[in-house]
């Protein structure tokens, strides 16, 4: 019964892949993530109900549009692939058995589906176009606040240490309403430290070190090895430089997801 429930919600991460892919594209330009009707970007078609079908729908249409025949980008099949499998590996790291399912397993995973969509929205719109989206960091604060709520009703948690992460999100956003409106409407600095602190309240802080860590890591490897091409095109461009090219939540967002993933592995096997 388990590979029939695992099968369900590989099909529902799937369909929340579909969702990123849609989100990470609208969400820049401002536009409805909800109540416009998903259509090809190339011809403005309105996507039919077939086309809309994760993963099968790619493979039937060739990873061609049905309308204008134009090639879709592998990453939109790739990343529903991903979130699918992602899905599937949370559900079994975290216990989700078909004999032992209960109302708390379905909020538990729940949260984690939040949380997820937190992360993958801003490290995809990050990747894509270098900026912190301040809607879907509002997103983040509001399911952190929900998820502090659940645990201190249902595992009794300490509210003293969920107080002092309030704080810093009232902290963190009057700064940023009061200072740097003048200076720009979407900080970069400030997404990411609310980021920070929307990981640690899901995650730990130990996980966030660790995911800190690894970011720095990947971050000097991407730096030396952008010397290194430039040294063989003989293009000289700053350190400053590069590092402004770099985008930061993306490499936050993956590295949490990896580190939560070895995280879980670790104490499944204990």
């Amino acid at each position: 019964m388990n590979i029939f429930l695992y099968i369900i919600i590989f099909i529902i991460g799937s369909l929340f892949g579909s969702f990123f892919t849609l989100a990470v594209y609208r969400i820049p330009k401002k536009q409805d993530i909800i109540h416009t009707h998903s259509y090809c970007p190339n011809c403005n078609h309105k996507l039919g109900l077939l086309d809309l079908f994760p993963i099968i729908s790619y493979i039937a249409l060739r990873g061609k549009c049905r309308y204008c025949k134009e090639k879709i980008r592998p990453r939109y099949f790739i990343l529903e692939i991903l979130s699918g499998t992602l899905f599937v590996v949370f559900a079994f790291l975290l216990g989700i058995r078909f004999e032992t399912l209960n109302l708390l397993h379905i909020v538990d995973f729940s949260f984690v589906v939040l949380y997820l969509t937190f992360i993958i929205l801003i490290a995809g719109i990050d990747k894509e176009n270098r900026k912190v989206e301040k809607s879907v960091s509002i997103y983040g604060i509001v399911i952190s606040i929900m998820y502090m709520i659940y645990l201190c009703i249902v595992d009794l948690t300490n509210i003293y240490r969920y107080a002092m992460y309030l704080i810093l999100y009232i902290i963190i956003l009057t700064l940023d309403t009061i200072t740097l409106k003048r200076l720009a409407k979407n900080s970069y600095l400030i997404g990411i430290l609310l980021m920070i602190i929307t990981m640690v309240i899901f995650t730990s802080e130990l996980v966030v070190a660790i995911t800190l860590a690894l970011v720095l890591l990947a971050i000097a490897i991407y730096m030396i090895i952008c010397k290194m091409k430039q040294g063989r095109n003989k293009q000289i461009k700053s350190d400053n430089y590069i590092a402004k090219q770099i985008s930061i939540a993306f490499y936050l967002g993956t590295s949490n997801i990896i580190v939560l993933i070895l995280v879980l592995l670790n104490s499944y096997y204990v």
